[in-house]
């Protein structure tokens, strides 16, 4: 064991029929399977997001270097379908961060990629997953952009979510994923507060050793990635070793505010 960084995976639907504007978030169940084929022959072992950061915060950082965590977006239906079965075939586990206002209902959010129809999860499949040993987190209600809404609203959206799951799912919830990665100090200061131990965000890089629990690295995996693929994202092949650049986002979060007004 050393202080290797971790790959987080960051996958949202596992689907054959996806909306060609939507086909980057979705990956073929063919595809699903031949990555957790690699992974087992492989001798990875899987962790929820909750486990890497306890472990990481037990040994300082030092993780097994076949470890890998596999966190899921959204929550849509096709996860309690196709990505699940396939999970415990190969006997891994996974994170899934809900979006919990939609919750038996649509993606709504997705209107303008033509998915706002796409099947979320219900309720009763929501305490399936966790009763099989999936980590359920929280991933807002209704899925904004939480940097560029304001502060209370943000704060509603997490804390909601946050209580919405907890009541779903009759247990504690404690690691919550920032909707398309965007995040802040203060935003981290408030999923803190709220009484989160872990956030992810995305940044496609490696997690490395004593990384920001707050603000872990995750890394897409795109539609059409295959095995061989797979192998180079783990190793971190093309990735960024950090592309948290200040100055960008915060000129990117004030466009992107804008648009909102």
């Amino acid at each position: 064991m050393n202080g290797s960084p971790v790959p987080i995976l960051l996958y949202h639907s596992v689907a054959a029929d996806p909306d060609p504007r939507f086909a980057r978030w979705a990956v073929h169940p063919a595809e699903f399977a031949a990555h957790l084929a690699y992974l087992s022959e492989h001798g990875y072992r899987s962790l929820t997001v909750s486990q890497y950061v306890a472990e990481g915060g037990r040994t300082g950082g030092i993780v097994d270097p076949n470890t890998v965590v596999i966190t899921f977006d959204d929550g849509f239906a096709d996860f309690h379908s196709d990505a699940m079965p396939t999970l415990d075939h190969f006997g891994l586990t996974a994170t899934m961060y809900i979006t919990t206002g939609c919750v038996g209902g649509t993606s709504r959010w997705l209107e303008p990629v033509g998915e706002g129809s796409r099947p979320m999860m219900s309720w009763s499949q929501v305490r399936e997953i966790h009763a099989a040993g999936i980590e359920c987190g929280a991933h807002t209600r209704t899925h904004p952009q939480l940097d560029a809404i304001g502060r209370q609203r943000a704060r509603n959206e997490i804390a909601g979510s946050k209580r919405d799951l907890e009541d779903g799912l009759g247990a504690s919830v404690t690691s919550f994923a920032y909707p398309h990665g965007y995040h802040s100090s203060g935003l981290k200061h408030d999923v803190r507060e709220i009484g989160f131990t872990s956030a992810c965000a995305v940044v496609n890089a490696l997690s490395p050793p004593r990384e920001d629990a707050y603000a872990l690295s995750r890394i897409i995996v795109d539609g059409g990635t295959d095995a061989g693929g797979l192998a180079r994202l783990l190793a971190g092949e093309g990735l960024a070793r950090s592309s948290r650049r200040p100055v960008r986002r915060t000129a990117w979060r004030v466009a992107r505010r804008a648009a909102h007004i």
